[in-house]
């Protein structure tokens, strides 16, 4: 199966908090899209890697993605080396998805950051010849995402582009609070996380709002680029 867009994240709910809305419309505009989890999310406060699984399934169901893979590597202590690479390129070479939306150059939790890099480097790698992977013992033909975006997660990152996702905020909501786990439950006590309380659900609407008012719009999600976009004309700009 080819997909249009890999979203990565390194734990179950990045994707969906960070572009959840971004991939709802994009599905209902006719394109493929996956998610690829790095991490489990075993280290997690609350909740456990097999209750993350199911969360994580429910949430791909209620988004409407082809495909969701996760190559489980270590929560808190994955590494950016080859091993790393050569799981994410496989990855890659399998669906051969035109765009790559990852993790946040930098933030709060330093599994994004090493998360942000590590699917970077993958996505170039992944464009090698000499760099051999097999699935099934048949050799992978090399690939090269067109396009690698950052979507922001707990810091207030300056975006480089604003997407128009008015009408598909209840859709990434509803994915993001599949993860029953991991947000706001008064009769949950296995401890407070930073977006475990009540306040960070209404910090999605807000910073969704905040997003849109700066291009016009009701709502917005933000990314971050590793090249100039561009265009054909000044008029393609919104």
């Amino acid at each position: 199966m080819k997909l249009d867009i890999l979203a990565i994240g390194a734990h179950p709910d990045d994707v969906e908090l960070g572009c959840g809305a971004t991939i709802a419309k994009e599905i209902a505009n006719g394109k493929k899209v996956g998610i690829l989890d790095l991490t489990r999310g075993e280290l997690g406060t609350r909740g456990s890697a097999e209750i993350r699984d199911q969360e994580a399934a429910n949430a791909a169901k209620i988004l409407g993605v082809s495909v969701r893979e996760n190559i489980a590597l270590a929560d808190g202590f994955f590494v950016n080396d080859k091993e790393s690479q050569l799981k994410i390129i496989e990855v890659i070479r399998k669906y051969q998805p035109e765009m790559v939306l990852c993790n946040a150059i930098d933030d709060r939790h330093i599994d994004h950051g090493k998360g942000s890099k590590l699917a970077s480097d993958a996505c170039f790698l992944s464009g090698l010849v000499k760099i051999e992977t097999f699935v099934d013992g048949v050799t992978q033909e090399k690939w090269r995402p067109k396009f690698v975006y950052h979507y922001i997660q707990w810091k207030n990152i300056e975006p480089d582009v604003v997407v128009d996702i008015s009408g598909f905020i209840e859709k990434k909501c509803e994915a993001v609070f599949a993860y029953i786990s991991q947000f706001h439950d008064p009769n949950n006590k296995e401890g407070d996380t930073p977006i475990s309380s009540e306040t960070f659900k209404e910090s999605i609407n807000y910073r969704a709002r905040d997003l849109g008012r700066l291009i016009g719009v009701d709502y917005g999600e933000g990314f971050t680029v590793e090249r100039y976009p561009a265009v054909d004309s000044l008029f393609d700009l919104k």
